[in-house]
């Protein structure tokens, strides 16, 4: 196997694992039951910039290019579905209880 197809194999599974990534986001809305700290405007200009990339790897044929951006397409439309879907009041149920912050006098014993 020659360097530019170890290359090809690793940039691969480092686009896909990348993509992957927006899952995170996935977690934190699930944990906190709301997108209201996520942009919408963010996630949809990062989904262009994968189609644009898909199209730049389709056009010259580079498989690398192509699997990490339909992973990455496939990922953040996910993303963008559970932000719209919590915006629009599905999934929105009872918030999750933030500890109040603790204060000297709770922590000293007094």
């Amino acid at each position: 196997m020659t360097t530019p197809e170890i290359l090809a194999i690793a940039a691969t599974i480092a686009g896909v694992l990348m993509a992957a990534a927006p899952f995170l986001q996935i977690r934190r809305m699930l944990h906190t039951r709301s997108s209201r700290d996520v942009s919408l405007l963010y996630l949809s200009l990062l989904e262009a910039g994968f189609v644009l990339w898909l199209a730049y790897g389709w056009s010259i044929g580079n498989a690398a290019l192509i699997l990490s951006n339909l992973a990455s397409i496939s990922f953040m439309t996910v993303t963008i579905a559970f932000a719209v879907a919590f915006r629009r009041g599905k999934g929105r149920g009872q918030r999750l209880p933030v500890p109040a912050p603790e204060t000297e006098e709770a922590t000293s014993g007094s």
